[in-house]
C-alpha cells in the first residue's frame, strides 16, 4: 500500500508572549487539522535548548554558518518551514497556507508499505 510521505512544518516561536508567534502558530493549528495524517507538527520554541539548537540549525541554512556566527543572521520570528525549508516569515493567510501544506503533500513522493511475508 502507498501512502505520501509526512511533511514537517515548524513554527519559530519565542514564547506566549511574542504575539505575531501566537498567531504564526495559531494559523498553522487551525490548517494542519485538515491534513493530519500526513503532518508533523514541531514548536522551535526558542526559550528551549533544543529549540535554540534547530533555530541555529536552521538559521544556517537560510544563511550559512559564517553569517550566522560573524553577524549574528539568523532565521525570522516567527517563521513557518517545510522540511527544513523556509515558506513563511510572516504570518500567511488560511488560504495561503493550505494551499502551500497541499502542493508539498502532493509533491511529497510515496512510501510503500511492504508486507511481512
Amino acid at each position: 500500500m502507498e501512502q505520501k510521505k509526512n511533511i514537517l512544518v515548524e513554527v519559530t516561536y519565542k514564547g506566549k508572549y511574542c504575539l505575531l508567534c501566537f498567531y504564526m502558530e495559531e494559523a498553522v493549528c487551525l490548517a494542519i487539522p485538515r491534513f493530519s495524517s500526513n503532518i508533523i507538527y514541531q514548536r522551535i520554541d526558542l526559550t528551549q535548548k533544543q529549540g535554540k539548537k534547530r533555530f541555529l540549525e536552521l538559521s544556517e541554512k537560510i544563511h550559512g554558518d559564517r553569517e550566522v556566527d560573524r553577524f549574528i543572521r539568523t532565521a525570522p520570528v516567527p517563521s513557518l518551514f517545510l522540511d527544513g525549508e523556509l515558506i513563511f516569515d510572516t504570518i500567511p493567510t488560511q488560504q495561503d497556507l493550505e494551499k502551500v501544506l497541499s502542493e508539498a503533500i502532493d509533491r511529497s513522493p510515496c512510501v510503500v508499505d511492504k508486507a511481512i511475508s
